[in-house]
């Protein structure tokens, strides 16, 4: 799940991704925004990767976030179309070793979240943000195995946001994070299995702590 104590593949692949479509580490460099030095201790396995180096190379490099988190030695799990019941029921444990893995800043990421929530808020009391919800939940849901405790979560806040008697600010808020899970805003692609999916859990997280503040 995290960066193992064995070699790294990353150096290798990343020479290979550059060569094969005629990349310099400097063009690199300028594409990613990061240092050609760093580029190239990273290429030449004299420096590990960052998780936000991984997130510039695979989007410059066009290639999947998990083929690069693999070669820098983190386990991501299976595909995500299959994803295992035990990912679920093991969340929070995931959730914990990565804050304190340096896979993701936790907070640059869980201040990310919260402004993409507040963006959120206004459209899903839109007739379009309604209708993305109630046409998107069950799919998206089916998607990720649809199952587990953060499965139970959301499905929680669909039936807050789908009550006609909860309060506007309410299903503004729950809404927020079912948007969130639906549209593919996130931070970590939801590809890069399982860590796709931390972010919507830190959604969830933030929706249902400031649920739990309002009154009833």
């Amino acid at each position: 799940m995290v960066a193992n104590g064995g070699e790294s593949d990353l150096g290798p692949t990343l020479r290979k991704l550059m060569k094969e479509r005629s990349l310099s580490m400097r063009k690199l460099g300028a594409l990613t925004g990061i240092d050609t030095a760093t580029i190239s201790r990273i290429a030449n396995g004299k420096q590990q990767a960052r998780p936000d180096h991984l997130r510039q190379f695979a989007l410059q490099l066009g290639v999947p976030l998990e083929l690069l988190f693999k070669a820098a030695g983190y386990e991501v799990g299976e595909a995500p179309g299959k994803p295992p019941s035990a990912w679920h029921e093991s969340l929070d444990s995931i959730q914990r070793v990565l804050l304190t893995s340096n896979f993701i800043d936790p907070q640059f990421t869980t201040e990310h979240v919260r402004k993409e929530l507040n963006k959120y808020e206004q459209y899903a009391l839109t007739e379009e943000g309604e209708r993305t919800i109630r046409e998107g939940f069950r799919s998206k849901i089916d998607s990720v195995g649809g199952a587990g405790p953060f499965i139970d979560q959301l499905r929680r806040l669909y039936e807050l946001f789908g009550e006609a008697s909860t309060p506007p600010e309410k299903r503004a808020i729950a809404g927020s994070a079912l948007l969130y899970f639906i549209l593919s805003t996130d931070i970590i692609p939801d590809y890069a299995f399982p860590f796709g999916y931390l972010d919507d859990a830190i959604a969830v997280q933030l929706v249902l702590d400031r649920l739990a503040e309002m009154p009833e």
